[in-house]
């Protein structure tokens, strides 16, 4: 079953249970899915998909940061909530020494050696991570591990 498919059927579940909440996190994915389909694209591919719930992830993180300064617990809830209906159809994450282990075979491989190297490394760490792991996560760890 694809993405879009299992969204849909996610969507009748939630309205047979009434969650309002996850309803409005299935239905603004429907959406982005929606407008991918449209920007073009005969079939939307599964790294599409994963950078499209990736993105949606980041943004909805950004609000609740900016609530969560102003003091807006309510919609902070609101926000991280949401969070957690999108994250289930992201690949499995992985634990920072598991990025650690895949960014140090990735250095070797491509013979970094100093801060210097940090973009080939990004680039091809974001490469094989994608949908793993956070970039901003990656660049920690890679920013730290060419640096001692």
């Amino acid at each position: 079953m694809n993405l879009f498919d299992q969204i849909n059927n996610d969507i009748k579940d939630a309205m047979k249970t009434k969650q309002a909440e996850k309803l409005s996190a299935l239905r603004a994915i429907k959406s982005e899915l929606l407008l991918l389909k449209t920007s073009g694209k005969d079939e939307i591919s599964e790294a599409d998909a994963i950078q499209m719930l990736q993105k949606m992830i980041k943004q909805r993180k950004q609000s609740a940061d900016i609530y969560n300064d102003q003091g807006r617990d309510d919609l902070f809830e609101k926000e991280m909530n949401e969070v957690s209906y999108i994250m289930p159809y992201l690949p499995a994450q992985l634990t920072d020494e598991q990025i650690e282990v895949e960014i140090k075979a990735i250095i070797s491989d491509i013979g970094a050696t100093s801060i210097k190297d940090m973009g080939r490394t990004m680039a091809a760490a974001n490469a094989k991570l994608q949908g793993k792991a956070e970039s901003k996560k990656i660049a920690e760890i890679v920013k730290n591990i060419l640096n001692s």
